[in-house]
C-alpha cells in the first residue's frame, strides 16, 4: 500500500465573499487542491456513513514517541480535508509522561498547526465499530509544512532517495505483552503463562489471537506471521513490506488495532521497551531494503540492491554502502529508534536486542542482521534488520533517519567493517563497540551528528533533542523497577 504525503494548499482564511476572482496562481492552486480534496472526502464520508462509521481519528506520532489524536464526526471530513483540524505545535516537546519543556524554535503555548487526513490511507477500523482512522500530516495555518512535522519529514526522506533513483520496502516488526486488565499503576498480570514459542500460549488466547487476525485482515493488512514470543505474555506480528511512509502508517495502526481487540477481551497492551526490568523487552526491528528503479510501494523494474552483486553475501557497491552509512551511525540513530529511558533497559548484550555495533549474516545479536534469504525466494528476500530500535521509536522518525543515514554513506562510498559472525559479547575486548547504554550517551553521540541535523532541519532537531534531555532529567535518579512501571502503560 503506497503513500503519498498530502499536500494541503490553503490561504490561513478562507476567501471572503465579494473577494476578486483573479486570484494570484499560488493562490489558484491551492484553492483548486483544497476543492479537490473536500470533493474526495465528500465521496468517502458519504461511503463511511452508509457503513455505520460516526468519527473519523487523526493521528501524529509525538517525539516521545506517543500516538496523539484529534477527532471529527464523520460530517466534518470533508470540512477536515479542506481546512485541516487545529492542533498545538507543543506537542513536539510533551515528554513521555505529558509534561512539556521546550525549545528554541519549538514549544510554548502560542501558535496553531492544521492536520490534513491522508484520504489515500484511510480506513475503518474494524475492532472499533462506528470509528474510522487517517494518519495526518501538519501544516501551518498558511498551508506552508510545519517544520516539525515526522511523518513529513519520513516522506522527504523516501523523495531524497527517489531522487537518486532509489526506492525503499520497510516493514516494523510489532511486539507487545498482554497482560489482564487492572488500575495504572498495577504490574502486569499474564493471562497465559505458556512457554517462549509455545503453543500453550497460542491455545490459551485463541480467540483473541484470531480475532486480531480477522481485524487486521479487514482493515486491508496482510499479515506474514503472527507468533508468541520470548517474554511472559509477549507476542510479536510482522506485516508485509510497503514503502516507508507506508510501513510508519502500518505500524501505527496495528498497534491501535491491537489496542482495541485486546480491550474486547478484557486485556491490556504494552509496547514499552521495557515492561519489567532484568526481563527481554519489546523491539520495533525495522526491516529495509533497497532497491533501484521503480516506485515507493515497490512495483516496475527494480533491482534489490542486497542481492546479486559482487560483495559479501551477494551485497551490491550500493547496497553495501547504504548499510554502512547506517552502522556508522547507530550510536545517534537510537536518539530516534530508542529512544526512552527504558529502552537502555532492553538494550542490553545476549537478549537479541542488538546492543553491539556490528553487523553479521543471520547473527541476532548484532545490531544490523543483514538477511539474504532462500536462494529460490526471489528478489525481495533479501533485506537488512535494525535490531536495536524499539516500541517506544516514532516510526516515521525511525525509518527517515535511517534512510538520511544510508543516503550519507552512499555518498561517502563507505564500506562495511569486517563482519561479526557470532555473539559479539564473547569477542576479546575493545573488538566490538558497545551501542550507547543510557539515553545520556546517545544524546551525546545524537548532538555530534551532522548527518541527522542536516536531515532533520533544526526546529524538528532541536525539538527531539529537547525531549530527550527533558526525559533524562525527568528519570534522573529512579531505579530500574521505577522507571519501568513510569512507562509500561504509556506505550
Amino acid at each position: 500500500m503506497s503513500t503519498t504525503l498530502v499536500e494541503p494548499g490553503f490561504p490561513a482564511e478562507p476567501p471572503q465573499p465579494g473577494r476578486s476572482a483573479a486570484l494570484p496562481d499560488a493562490a489558484a492552486a491551492a484553492a483548486a487542491a483544497r476543492a479537490e480534496r473536500a470533493a474526495r472526502a465528500r465521496a468517502v464520508a458519504a461511503r463511511l456513513g452508509a457503513e455505520g462509521v460516526d468519527g473519523v481519528v487523526l493521528s501524529w506520532v509525538d517525539n516521545a514517541g506517543l500516538t496523539r489524536v484529534k477527532s471529527v464526526p464523520v460530517r466534518r471530513l470533508e470540512h477536515a480535508a479542506a481546512w485541516g483540524v487545529g492542533a498545538a505545535p507543543c506537542f513536539d516537546v510533551f515528554l513521555v509522561d505529558d509534561s512539556v519543556t521546550t525549545s528554541r524554535l519549538i514549544g510554548g503555548p502560542a501558535g496553531d498547526l492544521r492536520l490534513i487526513p491522508d484520504l489515500d490511507r484511510l480506513v475503518r477500523l474494524a475492532a472499533q465499530p462506528g470509528w474510522a482512522w487517517a494518519p495526518a500530516d501538519r501544516f501551518a495555518q498558511d498551508g506552508t509544512p510545519h517544520p516539525g512535522c515526522q511523518r513529513r519529514f519520513a516522506g522527504r526522506m523516501t523523495e531524497a532517495a527517489r531522487q537518486r533513483g532509489l526506492t525503499l520496502r520497510a516493514g516494523i516488526e510489532i511486539e507487545w505483552v498482554v497482560a489482564l486488565a487492572g488500575a495504572p499503576d498495577e504490574p502486569p498480570g499474564y493471562p497465559t503463562h505458556g512457554p517462549a514459542y509455545g503453543m500453550h500460549r497460542l491455545t490459551d488466547l485463541s480467540d483473541y489471537l484470531r480475532d486480531l487476525l480477522r481485524a487486521l485482515a479487514e482493515q486491508g493488512l496482510t499479515v506474514l506471521q503472527l507468533h508468541p514470543e520470548y517474554a511472559p505474555g509477549q507476542f510479536e506480528v510482522s506485516l508485509a513490506p510497503d514503502g516507508p511512509v507506508g510501513a510508519a502508517d502500518t505500524t501505527v495502526l496495528v498497534r491501535q488495532t491491537i489496542r482495541a481487540v485486546s480491550g474486547r477481551h478484557g486485556l491490556r497492551v504494552s509496547f514499552a521497551p521495557a515492561v519489567e526490568p532484568g526481563v527481554v523487552g519489546n523491539g520495533g526491528h525495522l526491516h529495509l531494503s533497497l532497491w533501484s528503479g521503480g516506485s515507493e510501494g515497490g512495483t516496475g523494474a527494480e533491482r534489490n540492491l542486497a542481492q546479486g552483486g559482487p560483495g559479501r553475501y551477494g551485497l551490491t557497491a550500493e547496497g553495501e554502502s547504504f548499510l554502512a552509512g547506517v552502522l556508522a551511525e547507530l550510536p545517534a540513530l537510537l536518539a530516534l529508534g530508542a529512544p526512552g529511558v527504558a529502552s537502555y533497559l532492553r538494550l542490553r548484550p545476549q537478549r537479541w536486542a542488538g546492543a553491539y555495533q556490528c553487523w553479521g549474516m543471520e547473527n541476532r545479536e548484532a545490531a544490523l542482521r543483514l538477511i539474504p534469504g532462500p536462494p529460490d525466494e526471489g528478489p525481495g528476500a533479501a533485506n537488512a534488520e535494525i535490531k536495536c530500535f524499539d516500541g517506544a521509536a516514532n516510526p516515521y522518525l525511525a525509518v527517515g533517519a535511517v534512510i538520511a543515514a544510508g543516503l550519507a554513506g552512499l555518498d561517502a562510498r563507505l564500506a562495511l567493517p569486517p563482519e561479526v559472525a557470532d555473539d559479539p559479547a564473547a569477542a576479546p575486548a575493545g573488538a566490538v563497540s558497545r551501542l550507547p547504554g543510557s539515553l545520556e550517551e546517545t544524546v551525546a553521540a545524537f548532538e555530534l551528528c551532522a548527518v541527522l541535523r542536516e536531515a532533520l532541519g533544526d526546529p524538528l532537531y532541536e525539538a527531539v533533542l529537547a525531549v530527550r534531555r527533558g526525559e533524562c532529567e525527568l528519570f534522573a535518579g529512579r531505579t530500574d523497577q521505577e522507571v519501568a512501571a513510569a512507562t509500561r502503560w504509556r506505550y
